[in-house]
């Protein structure tokens, strides 16, 4: 049995679904959370059901769950986590409409229903720069002349990238954004999609094979920088892309786009003394976009509403 046919499909939906698309789906606390967001939501009677795939998982494998979806009347959507950008590669084909960002990052991370269509979103731009602005303060950068430092270049780091590099944030972005990767054809995407920005912030792309090229970079950064774990390190795999004698920047503030697993990263940061952030925030955000989006929904990104979200997943964290 091949790759492709190895895919195992759910039964077609008996109610409203919401898939979800990543590589340990079951032990997201997502799974926990979702039922008690619907009821507080009033979604009525919906199902979350995961999808598990293997990292970089053949092209067929990414084109039968996206053709199941979009054939099953009541499979209403999909949140896709680690796989974005190659389940767009495969699968661009098959959406009946793309979002201008989804288009530009080259990523799926929301599809969604309308009238029957197949529609393809990035909500990562917004939902990154949500969990930034809720642990940076408006004017950090500018402050602080500090940089930025993109451990790997899937999806998640270009909409970071993007989000920090907008020209009409003014003066109150980062001095400069480092992006590595292990491959060497991630960053050239990466460098495809500033190009199209345009952005006057420098963005180094540095091919790091090794974790002590990571370690190169770390070495070299700016007071205060932002030193970020997109490689999906610490949840998604083993380790971290860092070795324990990596030295931070001083200020330098850690954050972990992983909120569950292992998080050596985080470890490492907490042992250099440096501020650390985990990904629950960019959890909360992501996966709010993505409800609003597919069950058209107005959703807050703060106040009371989304408070009280926060506190249902809170106690129900894993």
């Amino acid at each position: 049995m091949n790759a492709a046919s190895s895919v195992v499909l759910p039964a077609p939906a008996r109610v409203p679904t919401l898939y979800f698309i990543g590589v340990t789906t079951g032990k997201s606390s997502i799974q926990t959370v979702f039922p008690r967001w619907a009821a507080e939501l009033g979604l009525g009677d919906v199902r979350l059901q995961g999808i598990d795939l293997p990292l970089h998982a053949p092209r067929e494998s990414y084109r039968r769950v996206v053709e199941f979806i979009a054939g099953d009347p009541l499979s209403v959507g999909a949140l896709v986590t680690t796989h974005k950008i190659d389940l767009y590669a495969a699968c661009v084909d098959l959406f009946d409409e793309v979002d201008e960002l989804a288009r530009l990052m080259g990523e799926t991370s929301c599809l969604s229903k309308r009238d029957g269509r197949l529609v393809c979103h990035a909500k990562d731009p917004i939902s990154s720069g949500l969990a930034i602005d809720a642990f940076l303060p408006a004017g950090y950068w500018q402050e602080t002349g500090a940089e930025v430092f993109l451990m790997g270049a899937g999806g998640s780091a270009i909409a970071i990238s993007w989000f920090l590099s907008r020209p009409h944030r003014g003066a109150d972005r980062p001095s400069r954004i480092v992006v590595s990767n292990r491959s060497a054809a991630r960053l050239e995407h990466v460098r495809a999609v500033h190009a199209e920005l345009g952005t006057d912030v420098p963005v180094e792309l540095v091919h790091a094979p090794q974790p002590t090229d990571n370690d190169d970079v770390l070495a070299g950064l700016a007071a205060g920088s932002l030193v970020v774990n997109a490689t999906g390190l610490g949840k998604d795999g083993p380790g971290s892309p860092l070795t324990d004698a990596a030295r931070f920047p001083d200020g330098a503030v850690a954050w972990d786009l992983n909120y569950r697993g292992d998080l050596v990263f985080l470890d490492q940061a907490r042992r250099a003394g440096v501020r650390v952030e985990d990904g629950w925030v960019y959890f909360l955000h992501g996966w709010t976009q993505v409800i609003a989006e597919v069950f058209a929904l107005d959703m807050p990104t703060s106040g009371p509403r989304f408070d009280a979200l926060g506190e249902i997943a809170a106690g129900n964290r894993r």
